[in-house]
This record gives structure tokens, sequence and C-alpha cells, in this order.
């Protein structure tokens, strides 16, 4: 997920994708820890778009 995308969104639609991603990140590492998850970077990748995400609401705070 780009940036300018999220930069789009209201922040309403921010928190949704956040608690999403959040979702997300758990089943990763659920999988990741009973080795069923193919691509280890896919937890990183995450982690980076939920960190884009809180940046770009912190932004809209401000």
């Amino acid at each position: 997920m780009k940036a300018k995308e999220i930069r789009e969104m209201t922040a309403d639609e921010l928190n949704a994708k956040l608690k999403e991603l959040k979702d997300e990140l758990f089943h990763l590492r659920f999988q990741h820890a009973i080795n069923q998850l193919d691509n280890p970077n896919k937890i990183v990748e995450c982690k980076r778009d939920i960190a884009r995400v809180l940046t770009i609401l912190q932004e809209k705070n401000a």
C-alpha cells in the first residue's frame, strides 16, 4: 500500500484500515508460529503498512 493511497482516505477509513491490518498481522504471526507461512516478509510488509497508516493519522490530527 502506498502513502499516496493512504493520504486520500478519511480518518474513519484509516481507523478501519488500521484495525484490518492489525488483524492481518495477528494472523500472519500465528501462521508463522505454526510454520504455515510461506513468505515471512509479509509480516514486515504488514508492519510497515501499519506504520504508514499511523503516521498519516498523526498528520491529519495535527
